[in-house]
């Protein structure tokens, strides 16, 4: 199957789904596409609360694309491609609707980002996260913020810098990443729809003032956030980065 992202609008919520044939993995321009879906579902009249999930059955998102990665050859290339982790998590924080993460498989890198960015997230117990950008000689400086906010700094920590551990899906529940973690997939489905019907029945003025005060403090991310990808664009034409990078896509 081809790459995508996509949005269907029923009953008042719009579902967002991306999908990769590399795991979900996030190129740039499905990133390019996830925030422009995202801002445009904050300003449809016709949606009310948005819920945000990736295709297939064990794999939420492998974050950044490797292939793309690999293939960044300036500061300002690799500005570019980082700054559309920003952009998504940006677009996320600042649509007025409530967005609900639907987590069904493990998530890295840019995909922890992603669920941290969502203001009520629902994983299985396959959902295990990791953020291995330390392993390839680089950091998740640009989602960092977003974890951080989500996990508080000691857990955010210990992603981190053990940047090869899986973290399970009870561990991510614990610090807050996720909110509810289910055993199987359908179980969680059952408690995202009962969620998005009941948030689109509503006070859409209440809940955007709400989720402005939820979000509060993060008023700098558009600056922040892309100077964290200035800061990733430079580590990532490092040697050691792209000899990590090669390995990795070699096993």
């Amino acid at each position: 199957m081809k790459e995508y992202v996509k949005i269907t609008t029923e009953n008042s919520i719009g579902t967002i789904e991306f999908f990769h044939p590399q795991s979900n993995s996030l190129p740039g321009h499905i990133l390019a596409e996830l925030a422009s879906t995202i801002t445009k579902a904050g300003e449809d009249d016709n949606i009310k609360v948005i819920i945000l999930k990736s295709a297939g059955e064990r794999s939420f998102c492998a974050g950044a694309s490797f292939d793309e990665l690999v293939a960044i050859d300036t500061p300002e290339n690799g500005k570019k491609f980082f700054s559309g982790f920003a952009n998504v998590i940006n677009a996320a924080r600042k649509c007025p609707k409530f967005i609900i993460g639907r987590v069904q498989g493990k998530a890295v890198g840019g995909g922890v980002g992603m669920a941290s960015a969502t203001d009520y997230c629902f994983a299985t117990k396959f959902a295990s996260a990791k953020l291995s950008e330390l392993a390839i000689g680089i950091g998740p400086f640009v989602v960092g913020p977003a974890v951080e906010r989500k996990v508080g700094t000691s857990a955010f920590s210990a992603m981190t810098i053990n940047a090869t551990k899986w973290f399970d899906a009870d561990w991510a529940r614990e610090k807050g990443l996720y909110t509810e973690v289910f055993d199987t997939a359908d179980e969680m489905d059952g408690e995202v729809a009962k969620l998005s019907s009941t948030l689109s029945r509503s006070n859409p003025e209440a809940m955007e003032g709400l989720k402005k005060i939820l979000w509060e403090g993060t008023e700098h991310w558009d600056t922040l956030l892309m100077e964290r990808a200035e800061s990733s664009g430079k580590l990532v034409l490092s040697n050691f980065t792209k000899n990590a990078i090669s390995k990795f896509k070699s096993k």
